[in-house]
């Protein structure tokens, strides 16, 4: 019996937030008439190693969006949580800019997607999830990308969409076109694939950290932007996407940010203090588990290093920090 995919959208705050749902034909919607249920296709079978052709419709396993595979590619995963770190700050400071924190690590090679998220359900956890691109003519010229997201393969739930239940994004018919064989419900144009060439340096996200403490998970996927000319000097340019996942079964709150950047050319360590992150302070519960978004950061040298801590609070009042894993600010292009 084939398994009916709804999208569960619940009230929260001001705006529609996504879940899942599915029904075989046996289960019952009572008990969520004040939600929102729409039908938007069949579900497939997860792959567990073969990797999702580009045009595959999926719902975010953790934030519930759907969105649209573009293409996929094989990063460098490094899980810092199986290497012993020192419990004194001081000490991993030291740890990290020494390089001490980077050489014991192996990575892992994982598969990756480059996504269109439907614009119906960005909200505010996923709105800030944007790529900034540098025009390759001119490489002084930068231009985002909105509702575009790097989603892990486990994360990914496949499904076939009704025909009237495509992914909705400004960019879904530049890359996608119906399809009249009724084979697929769309077929992916060949744009999409001069396109990926022409901005690959800027798409794909090769090295991935993760590290968690106290139950918090937080990946963190950088990438060099390039370099802005000035008159006395240049300015190297990289975006990171970093994603908190609370897997601890209680709410907590992100209250503060501590960034430490090292330029390791001239052994200068500066550290960046502030509330929260992008304006936000999330929170983090069983119900909405996770945060994602989009910074940037710049060098005067392509050889630098970047971590920190997140300070958070329980809902006792009670606060600790979370380490943000060290990664490499190096030009790549």
């Amino acid at each position: 019996m084939a398994t009916t995919c709804l999208l569960h959208r619940h009230w929260v705050g001001k705006q529609w937030v996504p879940a899942l749902g599915c029904w075989n034909g046996l289960s019952s919607s009572r008990g969520i008439s004040s939600s929102r249920l729409i039908e938007i296709g069949c579900m497939n079978k997860p792959k567990l190693y073969e990797s999702y052709s580009s045009g595959q419709h999926f719902l975010h396993r953790v934030f519930g969006y759907r969105g649209v595979i573009l293409f996929h590619w094989v990063s460098r995963v490094y899980d810092h949580d199986r290497h012993q770190k020192p419990s004194n700050v001081g000490k991993w400071d030291e740890d990290c800019m020494s390089g001490e924190v980077m050489k014991e690590l192996k990575p892992e090679h994982q598969t990756f997607y480059q996504v269109l998220i439907d614009q119906r359900d960005i909200s505010q956890r996923t709105s800030r999830n944007a790529v900034t691109l540098s025009s390759v003519s001119n490489k002084k010229k930068l231009y985002c990308i909105p509702g575009l997201d790097y989603v892990n393969h486990e994360d990914i739930l496949p499904y076939t969409p009704s025909p009237n239940a495509l992914v909705q994004h400004k960019l879904f018919q530049t890359f996608f076109s119906p399809s009249t064989d009724g084979n697929s419900p769309i077929i992916t144009k060949d744009f999409l694939s001069s396109w990926h060439q022409k901005h690959i340096c800027w798409l794909e996200r090769i090295e991935i950290h993760r590290e968690t403490t106290f139950n918090i998970r937080i990946t963190v996927m950088p990438f060099y932007m390039g370099a802005k000319d000035e008159i006395l000097s240049t300015e190297y340019w990289w975006q990171y996407c970093i994603r908190l996942e609370n897997i601890s079964g209680s709410t907590v709150q992100l209250r503060k940010r501590h960034w430490r950047i090292y330029n390791r050319t001239e052994s200068l360590l500066e550290t960046v203090k502030g509330e929260g992150v992008v304006g936000q302070q999330p929170i983090l519960s069983i119900r909405q588990p996770a945060y994602q978004y989009n910074s940037h950061v710049s060098l005067k040298q392509t050889n630098g290093l970047m971590w920190g801590t997140f300070q958070m609070e329980r809902e006792d009042g009670f606060l600790f920090d979370i380490r943000i894993p060290p990664f490499s600010l190096e030009e790549t292009l």
